[in-house]
């Protein structure tokens, strides 16, 4: 859990890991937070949890008490179908392209710092990143040596033009961050670079390739789009996903409450049960608002 301060609040609550929540055994979670809620140094908990998670509705209903409902359909590649079988034409199309022009190979993760920050840096410059995932270079450093990373990577002419990671965990791959140069853009390198690591993980034994869902906190996928970017009404993020995917798992929001006192002072409601935004008291409007409210005392 990664534990966060309140804005305007000498408390703290609690999130899961970026992007996802993972658990190596569901059923006792229940049991864990019960004694992390007798602590009594948290306001609340909340966590999206791993599309491959092994546990039922029930399990989680039981662990977050307050919120556990479906979030996101995260696009999902069944590994022992071909590609030339699953992936679209389009996606095909563009990984033949792309690999005629570029080569791709699997660097060791550590020596890959420095390259990975110049695209990422690009990457926050082309799509005005902010927050979490604006990560620092500590921040990188340190995801490259977890356990389990894999990175690949493309290059035109002896230049990087684009990296992805990954993190391997058993007989999954979950696609974590890409990020491409000007150049790797004109080139479509990541169609390339997804292709390979299709190619490689399946001859590896992984089962499955877990690719994510689209941005932002709306839902999207096979069944819901709901964005205007495209003519299918799909935003970029999601029409490249889905192209690939053989289908969707869906990932859960899940929030507890743990000081229900103090909740409902920041909150300024005894409604606990917010269906839109959880934990309410960090609403973005509401966040903005008492900032505002803030500054006009001072």
């Amino acid at each position: 859990m990664l534990k966060r301060a309140i804005h305007g609040s000498l408390r703290s609550d609690a999130m899961g890991c970026y992007p996802l929540f993972a658990c190596r055994d569901w059923q006792h979670l229940a049991r864990d937070l019960e004694a992390l809620e007798a602590e009594g140094e948290l306001v609340s908990l909340t966590a999206v949890t791993d599309p491959f998670g092994d546990y039922e509705l029930n399990d989680l209903r039981l662990a977050f008490r307050d919120l556990a409902r479906p979030f996101k359909e995260h696009f999902v590649v069944d590994l022992s179908q071909p590609l030339d079988r699953t992936a679209c034409a389009h996606h095909r199309r563009n990984a033949r392209q792309a690999l005629a022009a570029l080569e791709i190979d699997r660097c060791e993760p550590e020596a890959a710092l420095d390259e990975w920050l110049t695209l990422y840096r690009h990457l926050i410059g082309r799509h005005a990143i902010q927050g979490i995932a604006a990560f620092s270079p500590a921040s990188f450093a340190q995801q490259l040596q977890v356990p389990g990373i894999k990175v690949f990577r493309a290059r035109h002419q002896g230049e990087t033009v684009g990296m992805t990671l990954w993190y391997r965990s058993e007989m999954q791959a979950y696609y974590h961050l890409a990020a491409y140069s000007p150049r790797g853009y004109e080139l479509k390198a990541s169609f390339a670079l997804f292709s390979h690591a299709h190619e490689i993980f399946a001859s590896e034994g992984v089962r499955w390739l877990a690719l994510g869902a689209g941005a932002g906190i709306r839902n999207h996928g096979p069944d819901g789009p709901d964005g205007p970017d495209g003519p299918d009404g799909l935003n970029g993020l999601t029409r490249f996903k889905s192209g690939w995917a053989t289908g969707t798992r869906t990932a859960y929001l899940c929030g507890r409450i743990f000081d229900e006192q103090a909740y409902a002072a920041l909150t300024g409601s005894t409604n606990h049960h917010d269906e839109t935004y959880f934990p309410a008291y960090r609403r973005p409007l509401k966040v903005a608002a008492q900032a505002s409210g803030r500054s006009s005392n001072q």
